[in-house]
């Protein structure tokens, strides 16, 4: 799909993906479930057509806003898990970060723990967010509303090894 053209995703579908994401959230305090939902609507205002791409793993899942159904080609990340909320910059690492925000050694991502709804209020949250979309290499659609997709079904509890 092009970056100009919307993607289309019926009413069913949409509701079926959303409640396998509260589905998801469940799993974790009703906290962080709400500062998930706040982040979520919050990038939805920035990125209206942004894909929202959703990875379980087995003690977190993740919410990618990209501009396809490609995860890796997102721009941000919401990370929900028992120890909190944190909003990931993909692209982290040469994003000018001139109050210290940014959190993380990796290669390429960085990551600012979301406290609660009022982190995303910032002034300096902002001009993250607005660099990180400015050097976005992939562009997002003009007009429509971005799908929610959910990529990974429950995930099977690794077995423990027995000692041998």
């Amino acid at each position: 799909m092009s970056p100009s053209q919307p993607s289309t995703q019926s009413a069913v579908a949409r509701r079926s993906a959303e409640a396998q994401l509260r589905g998801l959230a469940a799993k974790f305090a009703p906290a962080h479930q709400r500062l998930v939902g706040a982040a979520r609507r919050w990038l939805r205002v920035r990125l209206p057509t942004a894909h929202e791409v959703v990875y379980e793993y087995r003690d977190c899942f993740v919410i990618s806003c990209s501009p396809s159904e490609r995860g890796y080609e997102g721009v941000f990340a919401i990370r929900g898990s028992a120890d909190g909320v944190k909003l990931y910059f993909n692209r982290g690492k040469g994003l000018p970060d001139p109050a210290k925000l940014l959190r993380g050694t990796g290669t390429q991502a960085r990551w600012i723990p979301l406290e609660g709804a009022s982190t995303l209020a910032r002034p300096e949250v902002a001009r993250l967010v607005d660099a990180a979309i400015a050097s976005n290499r992939v562009p997002f659609a003009r007009t429509g509303r971005g799908p929610v997709v959910i990529r990974s079904e429950s995930v099977k509890p690794r077995q423990r090894r027995r000692p041998a």
